[in-house]
């Protein structure tokens, strides 16, 4: 009992939930005072510093490990006490901030954990703490952490609050759990930021910016700085988006992935910013240039844009603004001197015929208006005016044909911008799509582009200058006045205007690129989440006119029964068809898949031609059109030869082809994401932005869907959340040697696999009952108990192998060979105790997860308690309860795919001749953009949705969301409304979606 204490002070380190929100300023400030000693966040009335050395020495670093392991052992130990202590408070509780008497208790409790934290920071636990990303403002230890030790544990901090609930009371804390949605405040609801010894000083250094991170992230994302701060602390703690989006929905408040990767990206833009401001203030130090003037400029800058245009003159092999020589001359004096005290001021006395720029009255005027240009160019309240009156104005953006265009440049491509050649449009009204289609324009040497801001801006903002900002506060002579009024005049003209069109371009440019990778990652969703043709027996045909048309016939459960080669478009097409027959008669294929690459046209007239004349009989033969892209790419890749050694190339494009519909997602996550061709100008984006989207969305994907563990390949593992290439490695080596999984429990014991890890992709791991029954049953119980010993075995071999401490965290919980039906759910082994107390309330059983008696059960419940107060009862949050009965509810085979469309099978042609305006047709979307929807009318031309004509009345409700907008595979009817036959180009109008 003794070891209590000591686990609540070391759980109370990790946070101290405040009802106020802190700043840059203030982490600074407080890591400034303490930065020797370490110490923890402090109310306004201090722990005087003498009263800390007693404490500091009584922790002897000896003693520390025998806490951790106290820690371990309570950790395990006290799940039984979160189960029996259900009934007590469930919100997270609120620090009594009129209770000065806890807060001194707590600071002193604080102060002897993080001693001891620092002691043990060469323990195995203490390298978790040095992942902390550079510029961190809140507080890398969340309490999910705790979660992932055990399966016991709720999925929301609730329980373990609960739990926790005396050693609070003793400590005068609370315990380190993100807030739940209610109790959320517009003051950060996760409370003050707790530094970290191992890396207090980079925290400090990074946090001291004018501007608070949590509240520009808010302004940026237009959502509330509340689920902002519990965001950053989500990421700091290492949790996927899958997970947050899943598991930790009151904390966001329910927004979806799209939207947190937005978050997410402009969060690291911010920190990079920061970065670069820190390395660029110890830059100049060095060089021994910094002012209290320049530094001030230098951590108001939020932005590259303003960071660039602060620290120009400062960089290595600058020349020198005019500014810098009129100071190396010893104008500023003279010109602080005419804001100041212009009566004072006397020109003549500065100058020195021998000294250049010294040496007449006119080169010193103009060094002083240089001077002040510089200051006022610089100030912070004079760049939010001009910015703040740019914003009411009409400020426009112009491109023209440019006058002396490159010889290299080809007529044909300046034929593409002929739309650009004389535009103009308003910055607030401009397109994303037109943006980029200038900057690609413009990197062409094609169009030139400038940025127009009318003359009346100059001079309102001219006046604002002389009469608020910049008036000399005593009376100035004439002469001085006109000094003024050129500095101001040359400050806007030389440096305000070109940062203010740097700042516009930058701002679009950023917009439009961020835009269309989102645009990208939709497509990308929509295209992996295709509903997949499972049970059939599918030809692929990879089409092609002098090396034929390769053909693959793949099983229901994709293995390859076989591969050959047909020529149908070299005079052959006739002979051919006997052998095409004779395939599909063999093993009863009657599907045909055919890529859209060269010669498809011509090989989809050839199968509808057989097929109209029914020369497949007694086979009823369809055929679909899908996207190849990527399929070659990936033919030759380490991955396809791997999985199909020793077959041709030619002949796995064609695997490929055909596994694209029995299972999209499986095949596709095989190929790098940004060859499967969806997007818009992905070429001219950020390649790592795009990289980083993609990857999240197959991440997304591949997650939400889910795998059988025990059946899928490594390949889709890997991109589990949670998981990589080497825990993914890891996971099927284990299988291998250990046999397939019984339960999750059993991934604890793979190597890699860490409690963070599993956290993060237990929910996502299915395991099929049906399977592990079949496999008990097939096993004696001899088998069986060799088959736990064998696993105990090879756990404590990894125990004496690798480092102490990870290992017997790991081992610490016994892992039972027992099958849990819940595995084969969504519901998160956190949550599988209140997924029990649940079954108890409305008298259901493991045995009738997914039955329509559960389902019964669970809504005849729900009409008579209702969802909230069944929560309330559970003291759990009405998010995790829905996974729950969702979970319970769901079939054991369920796939939320069966909501997308599948592929358009087809038995006839249509041809551009048989088209005409007013025709209604159904095809597929091919691809969006921000521009208008591509479709697949079936003609070999793709007509185009103009986005005008793609209205929120003309979608389904589930459409209409943003994640969920038009897509690659949805089934759409069109009307006809141009037909250029000349430049290919047919023109649709959305009727509706199918």
């Amino acid at each position: 009992m003794s070891s209590l204490p000591r686990r609540a002070k070391v759980k109370v380190q990790t946070a101290v939930p405040i009802d106020e929100f802190s700043s840059f300023s203030e982490l600074s400030s407080a890591s400034e005072e303490d930065d020797k000693e370490d110490s923890a966040w402090e109310p306004q009335k201090k722990v005087p510093r003498n009263a800390k050395q007693p404490v500091c020495k009584e922790s002897k670093p000896k003693r520390v490990p025998r806490g951790k392991k106290n820690t371990l052992k309570i950790s395990d130990g006290s799940e039984g006490v979160a189960v029996k202590e259900l009934n007590s408070s469930v919100l997270i509780a609120d620090v009594d901030l009129e209770d000065r008497k806890n807060k001194l208790d707590t600071v002193q409790t604080l102060k002897t954990a993080k001693t001891k934290r620092k002691n043990s920071a060469q323990s195995p636990s203490a390298p978790r703490t040095k992942k902390l990303k550079v510029g961190e403002e809140t507080n890398k230890a969340s309490s999910f952490k705790s979660e992932s030790n055990s399966t016991e544990t709720p999925s929301t901090s609730t329980l373990w609050e609960g739990a926790c609930k005396k050693e609070e009371d003793e400590d005068g804390c609370t315990s380190d759990q993100s807030p739940l949605k209610k109790i959320k405040t517009e003051s950060c609801p996760q409370g003050q930021p707790v530094r970290f010894p191992a890396n207090a000083s980079n925290v400090t250094e990074e946090a001291e910016m004018n501007w608070d991170i949590v509240q520009v992230l808010s302004e940026r994302t237009n959502i509330e700085p509340w689920v902002c701060g519990n965001i950053i602390r989500l990421f700091n703690d290492d949790n996927t988006i899958p997970f947050i989006v899943r598991y930790r929905k009151e904390l966001i408040n329910n927004l979806d992935a799209d939207y947190l990767r937005e978050v997410q990206q402009t969060l690291e833009e911010l920190r990079a910013v920061a970065k670069k401001v820190r390395g660029t203030i110890q830059k100049i130090k060095k060089e021994g240039k910094m002012s209290e003037c320049l530094l001030r400029a230098l951590l108001n800058c939020k932005t590259f844009e303003e960071l660039e245009h602060v620290s120009a003159p400062y960089k290595t092999g600058s020349k020198g603004t005019k500014a810098q020589r009129a100071r190396q001359l010893g104008l500023e004096e003279a010109a602080r001197t005419l804001l100041e005290n212009p009566g004072m001021l006397n020109l003549l006395s500065y100058i020195q015929p021998s000294v250049k720029g010294l040496s007449t009255l006119q080169d010193i005027e103009t060094g002083v208006q240089h001077i002040l240009a510089d200051m006022i160019a610089k100030d912070r309240e004079t760049l939010d005016f001009i910015r703040k009156l740019c914003q009411n104005r009409y400020i426009s953006i112009q491109s023209s044909l440019a006058k002396v265009s490159s010889k290299k440049v080809n007529e044909k491509d300046v034929g593409k911008f002929h739309l650009y050649q004389n535009f103009s449009c308003n910055i607030r009204n401009i397109q994303h799509h037109q943006i980029l289609a200038i900057n690609r324009g413009e990197n062409l040497k094609i169009l030139t582009v400038k940025v127009n801001i009318p003359d009346g801006v100059k001079n309102e903002f001219c006046r604002w200058c002389i009469q608020n900002r910049w008036r000399p506060r005593r009376f100035a002579r004439p002469e001085l006045m006109k000094i003024l009024h050129n500095s101001i005049d040359d400050s806007f003209k030389r440096l305000i205007y070109p940062l203010l069109c740097r700042e516009f371009r930058a701002k679009l440019t950023s917009d439009a690129e961020k835009e269309s990778v989102m645009m990208f990652g939709r497509n990308l969703r929509q295209l992996l989440l295709t509903n997949p043709v499972p049970g059939r027996t599918l030809m692929g045909v990879d089409p092609g006119y002098k090396h034929g048309c390769k053909l693959a016939i793949i099983s229901p459960t994709s293995q390859i029964l076989h591969t050959d080669v047909v020529y149908l478009h070299c005079g052959q097409g006739f002979q051919e068809a006997e052998k095409i027959k004779r395939l599909l008669l063999n093993f009863n294929c009657s599907t045909v898949v055919i890529g859209n690459g060269t010669a498809c046209r011509e090989t989809e007239a050839y199968f509808a031609d057989l097929i109209m004349k029914n020369y497949f009989a007694p086979l009823d033969v369809v055929y679909c059109i899908v996207s190849e892209a990527g399929a070659s790419i990936y033919s030759v890749s380490p991955e396809a030869n791997k999985e199909m050694p020793g077959l041709d190339p030619n002949l796995r494009s064609a695997v490929s082809i055909a596994r694209r519909v029995q299972d999209p997602l499986a095949e596709l996550v095989k190929i790098e994401p940004k060859h499967i061709g969806v997007g818009m100008y992905q070429h001219d984006v950020s390649q790592t932005l795009l990289k980083a989207t993609l990857d999240s969305v197959v991440e997304e994907c591949v997650s939400f869907v889910g795998v059988d563990i025990n059946i899928c390949s490594e390949v889709l593992l890997r991109h589990i959340a949670g998981l990589n290439a080497n825990r993914a490695k890891n996971i099927i080596e284990w299988r291998e040697k250990n046999g397939p999984f019984i339960n999750r429990e059993q991934l604890k014991k793979v190597k890699g696999l860490g409690p963070k890890s599993f956290q993060q992709c237990a929910g996502f791991i299915r395991i099929n009952q049906d399977y592990i029954r079949k496999l008990c049953s097939q096993h004696t119980e001899s088998a069986g108990s060799s088959q736990r010993v064998a696993v105990t075995s090879s756990a404590g071999v990894e125990v004496t192998s690798e480092k102490p401490g990870k290992k017997k965290s790991k081992t610490a919980a016994n892992v039972v060979l027992k099958p849990d039906p819940l595995d084969q759910t969504c519901i998160h082994p956190e949550s599988y105790n209140i997924a029990m107390r649940f079954l108890s309330f409305i008298g259901g059983t493991l045995c009738e997860i997914g039955k329509p008696e559960m389902q019964q059960k669970i809504k005849s419940f729900l009409e008579k308690e209702g969802i909230e107060k069944l929560a309330e009862r559970l003291q759990t949050t009405v998010p995790s309860l829905q996974i729950i009965i969702d979970g319970l509810s769901q079939p054991e085979s369920f796939d939320f795919r069966t909501d997308f469309s599948q592929p358009d099978f087809k038995r006839s042609i249509v041809c551009l001749q048989d088209l005409q305006v007013g025709t209604i047709l159904t095809g597929k979307v091919e691809n969006a953009t921000l521009f208008g929807i591509f479709v697949d009318i079936g003609v070999g031309i793709t007509g185009l949705i103009p986005i005008r004509n793609v209205t929120e009345a003309k979608l389904s409700k589930t459409k209409r969301r943003r994640s969920l907008g038009l897509g690659p595979g949805e089934r759409v009817e069109v009307q006809v409304l141009n037909i250029d036959v000349p430049r290919s180009r047919i023109t649709l109008d959305l009727i509706r979606v199918l």
